[in-house]
C-alpha cells in the first residue's frame, strides 16, 4: 500500500506510518472531547427530562486514533489550542459545519485518511468504492458522527480546521443504507452523549468552548510544535 516510501513505527499504534507523516501531530487511541454550544439568537435548548431549558448544551464526543491517527491528532490539538473556542456553526441538511474561516491559520494539512475494514493501516490520499465493497472502519453512515472537511485546494488532503457533524438520515442513503459519500471523507470520531441536541443546533449558534477531556496522554506532538 505504500509502495516506494518508508514506513516506521509509530509508538502506540499497531501499524506503521509512513515517514512523511511522522511531523504530523497523531493521537495514538482515543480521546474524549467536550462542546459546550450556546444558542447564538438568545433562545434555548430543549430542557432534558424534569429539567429547564438551557442556553448552553453539551456534546460529547469519542475521537478513534486507532483508526484516524493523523486526523484525530489534528484535531485534538486544535482543541487543545483552543482554535474552536468562539466559532460559529452553519447548518445544511445533513451536516453541522465549523465556520471555514474561523481558524484560517490552525491546524495540519493532513492527506485524506480512511482505514478500510479488514485492513491493519489507513490508507491516505485515496477514497474507498463502497460500490466494489470497500468499507471503512469508521463509517459515515452515523447519525452524529465527526469528520474533516475536504481541503479547499485538493480532495485528496483534509481542511486542516473545518469539520463536521453528520447528520446521517436513511431516508437520504443509498443501497444498503450507506450514505453517497460514504468512504469518501477522514471519519475519525462519533457524538457519543448529546445526540439530541445536534437536531436542536442553528446556523450561528456557537460553541462557546471546546476541550480535550480524556486522553491528552496519548495526543503525540511533532517535536517543533
Amino acid at each position: 500500500m505504500y509502495q516506494g516510501c518508508i514506513c516506521q513505527q509509530a509508538p502506540g499504534l499497531s501499524f506503521l506510518l509512513p515517514e512523511q507523516y511522522l511531523n504530523y501531530p497523531r493521537l495514538t487511541g482515543r480521546a474524549v472531547v467536550e462542546f459546550a454550544i450556546e444558542k447564538g439568537d438568545g433562545s434555548s435548548f430543549s430542557p432534558e427530562a424534569g429539567g429547564v431549558p438551557r442556553n448552553t448544551a453539551i456534546i460529547q464526543v469519542v475521537l478513534d486514533g486507532y483508526s484516524a491517527p493523523l486526523t484525530a491528532g489534528n484535531f485534538a490539538k486544535l482543541v487543545v489550542d483552543g482554535a474552536y473556542d468562539g466559532v460559529k456553526l452553519n447548518c445544511t441538511e445533513q451536516a453541522i459545519l465549523s465556520d471555514s474561516g474561523a481558524a484560517k491559520d490552525k491546524g495540519y494539512s493532513v492527506p485524506l485518511e480512511i482505514k478500510p475494514a479488514e485492513q491493519f493501516e489507513p490508507l491516505y490520499k485515496t477514497t474507498l468504492n463502497v460500490q466494489d465493497g470497500e468499507l471503512p472502519v469508521l463509517p459515515l453512515s452515523v447519525y452524529g458522527a465527526v469528520v474533516m472537511a475536504h481541503s479547499e485546494v485538493s480532495e485528496e488532503y483534509s481542511s486542516p480546521n473545518q469539520f463536521f457533524f453528520y447528520l446521517y438520515d436513511k431516508r437520504n442513503a443509498g443501497l444498503g443504507g450507506l450514505s453517497f459519500d460514504e468512504g469518501q471523507f477522514s471519519v475519525f470520531g462519533y457524538t457519543t452523549m448529546g445526540r439530541d441536541i445536534l437536531s436542536q443546533i442553528k446556523t450561528g449558534d456557537v460553541i462557546r468552548s471546546a476541550k480535550l477531556v480524556e486522553g491528552q496522554e496519548r495526543l503525540v506532538l511533532p517535536k517543533e510544535s
